[in-house]
């Protein structure tokens, strides 16, 4: 493997999964440098990030107001990734679900670039974007179609710059060819599956974990569980926290950014775990299996990969209460066919240990091959 490695990230905020592919991606190459467009540390869940690495940042982690708002730069962040020179580096590895793969290279460079996903409001999921945002009409709206067209171009074009696609899933590998006509190579993310105990007593109330944005569909779960009455707790935090606060009925509890071991227990001790996102991966799905949980989840994107139905878990067909429900019918009559050590078994073909090797497999083959074809040239 080459010796001068960069990782290029988006940013550095909180520890949520792509952060955690970044730490194993450092795990495998401790010298390797990080470029992100800002770094504002979390205080209460910040990326494992050794504390040698060197960290560079772009001119966006100096704008106004960029420490609660550098989304807000969404614009200008094509063009901050362009700025980071990576001259020294053999081997560049971008880990990409906005703009990091658009990073400039040399002939000379490997350029791998690890999809969590292709920008979903750009693409796919652009009308939902903008009618969730009350941007369906008007100038904003206007503005904001104008600068999602602009950035299509340059991300069609960024994709250009890449040698090698690794994809979260194959349902990302499609949306990766659908989108840029390339074809990717599957690695499921890392999951720290020690942090998980699979073997406490099953306790009577249900789980979601889940940032409370619109297309997470936590509202989903809400109203489900209004219509069920079932205890039902949601951790998590976000824009529409208070909205669904509002909404719920006394036998729904929320709880706002706790601990991981705090996290961790409430899996452990929760009869299953509710999913209703359409996902390109969805890790907390995994880390759920990790405690033993049987899942209840959306049958459409990454949940189809990590949930065996029937065997760790129940898909139900629509995004609708009346779907949701049905489906937490359907395992109150059947849970006991639901085997906590099976379902952690399934849990640990997503470890760490099984990403790193096949990342490390994935990059020293595809580097090995380019100074072969660049030695011919």
């Amino acid at each position: 493997m080459p010796a001068q490695i960069a990782i290029v990230h988006e940013w550095l905020e909180t520890r949520a999964g792509s952060e955690k592919v970044v730490e194993q991606m450092l795990a495998l190459f401790p010298q390797a440098d990080v470029f992100s467009l800002v770094k504002f540390l979390a205080a209460d869940f910040p990326p494992h990030i050794p504390a040698h690495t060197h960290i560079q940042t772009s001119f966006i982690q100096h704008l106004p107001f960029a420490k609660r708002h550098f989304r807000q730069y969404l614009p200008l962040m094509p063009l901050a990734i362009e700025q980071f020179d990576l001259a020294d580096y053999d081997l560049v590895i971008s880990s990409h679900h906005a703009v990091a793969k658009g990073v400039l290279t040399r002939a000379h460079q490997l350029h791998i670039s690890y999809v969590h996903t292709p920008v979903r409001y750009a693409w796919d999921l652009q009308h939902q974007y903008l009618a969730q945002a009350g941007l369906s009409w008007g100038i904003k709206s206007m503005l904001t179609r104008l600068i999602l067209h602009y950035l299509r171009l340059w991300d069609l074009a960024a994709a250009h710059r890449v040698d090698c696609f690794v994809a979260n899933s194959h349902y990302v590998a499609r949306r990766i060819w659908k989108t840029y006509r390339r074809p990717a190579t599957v690695i499921y993310p890392p999951v720290a599956l020690d942090r998980f105990c699979w073997q406490q007593p099953r306790e009577d109330f249900y789980l979601t974990v889940s940032r409370c944005v619109p297309y997470k569909r936590v509202d989903l779960t809400v109203a489900a569980f209004n219509e069920l009455a079932k205890p039902l707790i949601v951790i998590g935090d976000g824009p529409d926290l208070k909205a669904l606060k509002q909404k719920a009925k006394s036998n729904i509890t929320f709880i706002r950014n706790p601990t991981d071991v705090v996290v961790s227990d409430y899996m452990a001790r929760c009869r299953a775990f509710i999913f209703p996102a359409e996902e390109d991966f969805g890790i907390t799905v995994v880390e759920a299996q990790a405690s033993g949980a049987p899942v209840i989840a959306y049958g459409q994107g990454g949940s189809t990969e990590t949930v065996l139905a029937g065997k760790t878990g129940v898909l139900f067909p629509q995004q609708t209460v009346h779907d949701l429900v049905n489906a937490v019918n359907y395992f109150e009559t059947h849970r006991n066919c639901f085997i906590p050590e099976i379902i952690r078994n399934h849990a640990e073909t997503f470890s760490e240990q099984r990403f790193q090797h096949e990342f490390q497999t994935f990059a020293a083959q595809k580097w090995l091959k380019f100074r072969q074809d660049d030695a011919l040239e």
